[in-house]
Order: structure tokens, then sequence, then C-alpha cells
């Protein structure tokens, strides 16, 4: 069975979303896409790479994925590789913890609706005076 990406994707885009919206996490999305868009500026300029080759490495490398495709053949390349992922990878270590508590508080907050509603409608069942109201 194929995974089911196109909704992991939004919500992937809905806690980014999220996270923009609150101003105390704010920052660290704006300190990904500066990190994101350095390297792509850095490896399209040094490297000769087109942006989106730039893009798919910076991403690829600070996820330590790095599939090895590509690689920085100057020095200025290899030196600037290894400040990006000591400092990208905590950046977006943070960013993607925060994603996934977002994701998280997501699901809470859809199992108490869930459940609030469950038992509405089991606790909303008739009594038996309700049933009898003659009785009274």
């Amino acid at each position: 069975m194929p995974l089911p990406i196109i909704p992991l994707i939004f919500d992937f885009l809905r806690n980014v979303v999220a996270l923009l919206k609150d101003r105390e996490t704010r920052g660290v999305v704006y300190l990904v896409v500066i990190v994101l868009i350095s390297g792509m500026v850095f490896y399209h300029t040094a490297e000769g790479w087109t942006w989106l080759d730039s893009l798919y490495f910076s991403v690829t490398t600070l996820t330590t994925v790095g599939l090895g495709d590509l690689s920085p053949k100057t020095d200025a390349g290899k030196a600037f590789t290894i400040v990006y992922i000591l400092v990208g990878l905590g950046i977006l270590a943070g960013f993607l913890t925060m994603v996934a508590q977002k994701q998280r508080e997501r699901g809470q907050q859809i199992r108490g609706r869930r459940d609030s509603r469950k038992n509405a409608s089991t606790t909303a069942e008739p009594t038996p005076e309700d049933q009898n109201p003659s009785s009274s």
C-alpha cells in the first residue's frame, strides 16, 4: 500500500503555519528559511550548481540523508559545508521537534473532541423517569 504522502505534506504545512502564527516559534521557522537560502546561494555561487541542486543538497545535508550524488568540489565548499552542518543541523532539529510537537497537540485536540462527542452521546441516554413520565 503506497504511503499517503499528500496528507502528510498538508499536515506538515499546517503545522508550519501554526508555528508561524505563534510568536515564540516564528523565529525558528525564519532561521530554517535563512539557513536553506544561505546554503542555496553559497552552493549556487561557489560550486556552480543549479538553484534546485543547491536546495536539494542543502536539504539532504541538513537532514543527514547525504545521498552522495552531489558533493562540494572546492575547498571553500567543503569548509562551508562543515560549518553549515554544525550550525544548520541544530536549527533544523529544533524546527522538526516543534513541528512534531504541533502535530502531537493537534492529534490530542482531535482525540479530545472525539471523546467529548462520544461521552456526550452516551450520557444523553434517557433515564427510567424520562421514559415513563406519568409515574411521577
